[in-house]
């Protein structure tokens, strides 16, 4: 199958009468990797629930390959998106192994068992994220960046055409932020991904969308977002921002002496 095409129009999501998310419209090309980047509670989280349907919207569509995602049927969607969210909720009792196996489902009818292709995709999403010697331990009695590793390989398992994924590197060390990132790179699939590392985002990420209280600041590629302007009116902060003379990507330098205290 080929990368996915992800179309959010004017999507509005409220809590009571807080607005979440407001009037955000916003695409994914076919294999790109686009990054929302902002503030804490300028609605990233909230808006990639809209597109793995935890958070229907109030208004606006949020389409896949054309196809309203709220109107699919899951096993379709399932087939075609796979989340990496922030707070995966209780722990499994479960091996790592078969956590990620979980992938594979959506492939699958009722009381099937593995294949040997299963096992081949499960073994390629544990080395992809460096956690092949997690496979026989228990899930839940890893730590959260090893967690963060196996549920990163569920996704992978599934093969998803689109591939979402809420802070995905917390609680990695750098070197696995790095893999995972460059792993996410390389899938041949669409992936949409909020990142609170804005050099991370710079490096990795085709396309940006900045959220400011629920509402899109800016958007572009990363040399056309990534300001000092746009920096000091979104988070507050000073900054010179430089091209990398390396790696050709924007790079972020924090002035915290310039920054005035908050209040």
């Amino acid at each position: 199958m080929s990368a996915a095409e992800l179309d959010v129009e004017g999507v509005t999501l409220r809590a009571g009468v807080r607005h979440l998310v407001r009037d955000v419209s916003l695409t994914a090309r076919p294999g790109e990797v686009v990054g929302l980047v902002g503030p804490n509670g300028s609605g990233k989280s909230s808006l990639l629930r809209a597109v793995y349907r935890v958070l229907r919207p109030d208004a606006g569509r949020v389409r896949v390959d054309g196809a309203n995602a709220w109107s699919l049927p899951v096993r379709r969607l399932a087939r075609t998106l796979a989340a990496v969210v922030q707070d995966p909720g209780a722990g499994f009792d479960l091996s790592v192994r078969d956590v990620v196996a979980m992938g594979r489902t959506p492939h699958k009818r009722l009381l099937d068992g593995d294949t040997e292709e299963d096992g081949r995709l499960i073994a390629d999403a544990l080395a992809a994220v460096d956690a092949t010697e997690l496979a026989d331990r228990p899930f839940d009695r890893l730590s959260g960046g090893e967690r963060q590793r196996v549920l990163i390989a569920r996704a992978l398992a599934q093969q998803p055409t689109l591939l979402v994924l809420d802070e995905p590197t917390n609680h990695l060390d750098v070197r696995h932020q790095l893999e995972v990132l460059a792993t996410l790179r390389s899938l041949p699939a669409t992936v949409l991904v909020a990142l609170h590392d804005l050099n991370l985002a710079a490096y990795y990420c085709d396309r940006l969308y900045v959220l400011r209280d629920g509402e899109v600041t800016a958007r572009g590629t990363p040399r056309e977002v990534l300001t000092p302007a746009l920096l000091a009116a979104v988070y507050g902060v000073a900054s010179e921002v430089a091209v990398h003379p390396r790696t050709g990507a924007p790079q972020v330098t924090f002035l915290p002496a310039e920054t005035p205290p908050p209040g």
